[in-house]
Order: structure tokens, then C-alpha cells, then sequence
């Protein structure tokens, strides 16, 4: 009987153990949102994770359009979005959300011209008119007059973009609204719009396999996904009249115009940013918190990573091509922190 005890109790010892290595009892945060910076976020959240075990992040890259929605339903704890949510949003949620930059990255209009050598370049008011269908040829006159000499082939064009909710639809739209003005007229700018022409993928990874899959392509995704799958993107004029590329530098530079007058809920735009090194669509990307908890747990926790993220965590950015945030923000954000209200 002795004996028949103690093997019951071993059992038990060990199931315990297990379920520890197991993960069964980790406390798990529920986040989903934006795809622009699934990247860094997969990043954290696997680092994070390892530095303090017992506690897992659950991530749906979903785009920002469904994190906002999840939020604001309550299924997740934690929501993620390129896009600052509009007054509209944030008065329809049942409480208070909270934004928090995480950090900055740049939007790149990648292209697939099979037999195309050399850099692309293309202006903002350019790139409307293709994504409104008004040039259709990638031999087009206004595309050969910023190429001089180039060989461009006579091959239709191919719009591809988003074709869920996307923050980076966000940026880009909101990146043509400024610089064209029948664009901003229709379709505008939002998270989702009425698309003149083109095919629509799910999510960066849906756009970035149309432009791979589709000679003559032309789609906007974030720039780790353009480096990651080797796909060519554009120099774009900036508002000063610069050519640049896509780099943590240019997005730095375009951030510089915000970071010092940043409003109080850090709802702002930093695409078509003045100054000789900006890159034109550059973009903060949030994460999303209600100001009040429901769970102390997770609240806590929650509460923990911001620190960490806005500090350590930034580290991580440069290697996977985001930019860190300026100190003066991060200084900011350490403030609205505190308003988190735990139960």
C-alpha cells in the first residue's frame, strides 16, 4: 500500500513539473493587429518570454483594421495597429485605449520588372496616378522621364495592395492623400479604401508574394518584407525635392518633425515629412492598451513589457530594419504608463 502511495505521489510531482515545462500554466496575453511590425513584435515577445518565464504572448498578425476590432470586442488584451484609431474608434470601445508608439518604419514600393536593372525612381504624385490606373504602361512617358535611359519594358503594370484592414494601407493612403490632391479627393486615405484597380493580398506577406509571383507588379509593403524576399523597391522625391531610399536613417530624419511637439496621444503623421534626408512613408506604428484593466494578472504584466519594450526592447529594431524611437518620446510614453490603472 506504502509503495502503491508513493509511485501515486511520483505521478503527481512529475504531471506538476511537466506542466511547468509544458507551458499548461504560463500566463498567456492576447494580442493581434497590424502585420507592419509582426517582425519586431514576434521578436520581443520570444525574447521577452525567455527573460521571464512563465509568461507567454499570443500575436495574430491579422492586420491593424482586425487588432482594433479584436480590442475593442475584448478578445484580446493586447491590440496593434500602423493606423492611430480615429475619434469615432476610440468613443464606440468600452473604455479608455491608450497609444503607444513602439517604433518607426518605412513603407517601400517594391516592383518585379523582369530583365529591369538598375535603382527605379518614382514620385509621389507618379505612384497615385498608377494606383488610380491613370498609367497603365510601365513605359509610360512620366515613368521614363524620371528614367532617363532606362530600359523600360512596354508591360503592363500591375497594382497590387492590401485587401484586409491594413495599417500600412493607412500610411500609404495617407502618404498619396498629402501629395495628391485628387486622390486625397477619392479614394482618401483610411485603413480600408475603395481600391480603383489592382489585386488584393492578405496582409504584407500577401502582398509581397503577389509582386514575387506577378511580372509587372508594383505593390507597397513594409521594408523588412521587401529585404527579407529580395524584391527591388523605388527611390522616391521626398517633399524637399531629395531622392532616397528606404533606411532607418530617412524614417529617423522623418520623425525628427514630430518627435519634439508629439501630441499628448501620440495620434500623429509622419509621412511626406519636410526635410532633405526624410523618407517620405515613414510611419510610428502603436500599440493599443485600455487605460483600465480588468485583469490584474495580465494587466501587470502587460504594464512590465511597455517598460521593456521602450527601453530593451528597442535594441532589437535596428537588425530587422524598424528605427528605435526618440528619446523625448520614449520619455513621454514612460509618463502615460503610469496612467494604467490595474484592479
Amino acid at each position: 500500500m506504502l509503495k502503491r502511495r508513493l509511485i501515486v505521489a511520483l505521478f503527481i510531482v512529475l504531471g506538476i513539473a511537466g506542466i511547468g515545462r509544458l507551458g499548461f500554466a504560463d500566463m498567456l496575453v492576447n494580442g493581434a493587429g497590424a502585420t507592419f511590425p509582426y517582425p519586431i513584435y514576434s521578436k520581443w515577445f520570444d525574447v521577452y518570454a525567455k527573460e521571464n518565464p512563465g509568461i507567454k504572448f499570443n500575436y495574430q498578425s491579422i492586420g491593424s483594421g482586425g487588432g482594433i476590432r479584436m480590442l475593442s470586442n475584448g478578445t484580446v488584451d493586447l491590440g496593434a495597429s500602423d493606423a492611430p484609431m480615429t475619434d469615432q474608434q476610440l468613443s464606440e470601445a468600452p473604455g479608455k485605449i491608450l497609444h503607444f508608439p513602439s517604433v518607426m518604419g518605412a513603407v517601400v514600393i517594391a516592383y518585379n520588372l523582369p530583365g529591369f536593372t538598375g535603382t527605379l525612381r518614382l514620385t509621389g504624385p507618379l505612384v497615385a496616378d498608377i494606383y488610380a490606373g491613370k498609367v497603365t504602361k510601365w513605359d509610360d512617358d512620366k515613368i521614363k522621364a524620371l528614367n532617363p535611359g532606362a530600359a523600360l519594358p512596354s508591360q503592363d503594370i500591375v497594382v497590387c495592395h492590401r485587401s484586409d484592414g491594413s495599417g500600412t494601407s493607412y500610411i500609404f493612403t495617407d502618404y498619396l492623400s498629402k501629395v495628391s490632391p485628387s486622390w486625397a479627393t477619392d479614394p482618401g486615405k483610411g485603413t480600408a479604401v475603395k481600391w480603383p484597380v489592382g489585386l488584393g493580398g492578405k496582409g504584407n506577406e500577401g502582398v509581397t508574394a503577389l509582386v514575387q509571383q506577378t511580372p509587372g507588379a508594383i505593390g507597397y509593403v513594409e521594408l523588412i518584407y521587401a529585404l527579407n524576399n529580395k524584391i527591388p523597391y523605388a527611390v522616391l522625391q521626398n517633399k524637399a525635392g531629395s531622392w532616397v531610399a528606404a533606411s532607418l536613417e530617412g524614417v529617423t530624419a522623418a520623425a525628427a518633425s514630430s518627435a519634439g511637439n508629439m501630441p499628448a496621444d501620440f495620434r500623429v503623421s509622419i509621412t511626406d515629412a519636410p526635410g532633405a534626408d526624410a523618407y517620405p512613408i515613414s510611419s510610428f506604428t502603436w500599440l493599443l492598451v485600455y487605460q483600465k484593466q480588468t485583469k490584474k494578472d495580465v494587466g501587470e504584466q502587460i504594464v512590465k513589457f511597455l517598460h521593456w519594450a521602450l527601453t530593451e526592447g528597442q535594441k532589437y529594431a535596428p537588425e530587422l530594419k524598424y528605427a528605435p524611437l526618440p528619446a523625448e518620446v520614449v520619455q513621454k510614453e514612460e509618463t502615460q504608463i503610469q496612467q494604467i490603472q490595474l484592479p
